[in-house]
């Protein structure tokens, strides 16, 4: 039996405000689409993908989004990330859909440069754009 040597991210389970709106903003911004759908307990949830990152998302209308002042009093994810390949047609998506950014994005690493954006629920992405499309670190 061989084992487990690394593992992949599959994908990230996130709560939303409404399911169609945040189906549409992931499709314009990042290009995923609705692979699955359905109904629980009455609430849309779908799994959504965008090559081979996937996001399934459940509506929840009466829940409350996190704010920083109670960051440092529960543990959270912060954000997640999302990696683009060209910074000129990222631009031109920032422009077209009004994105406000955070934290005086564009910010850049020794390797990369990001933008925060929010999505319409209020969940703090990264999008990160690697020189020449190359993940690498200093050292």
């Amino acid at each position: 039996m061989t084992e487990q040597k690394k593992a992949a991210l599959d994908h990230l389970n996130l709560t939303v405000r409404n399911f169609e709106e945040a189906a549409n903003w992931y499709g314009k911004v990042f290009g995923f689409r609705v692979v699955e759908q359905g109904l629980d307990d009455g609430r849309p949830w779908g799994v959504l993908r965008s090559g081979d990152s996937m996001l399934c998302i459940y509506e929840n209308p009466g829940l409350a989004v996190p704010r920083d002042e109670d960051s440092e009093k529960f543990y959270k994810i912060y954000h997640f990330g999302l990696r683009i390949q060209n910074r000129e047609v990222w631009e031109k998506t920032l422009r077209e859909h009004r994105l406000a950014t955070y934290y005086g994005s564009p910010l850049k690493y020794p390797h990369s440069t990001s933008w925060y954006v929010t999505d319409p629920t209020g969940h703090m992405i990264e999008v990160a754009l690697w020189d020449n499309d190359q993940v690498r670190f200093a050292g």
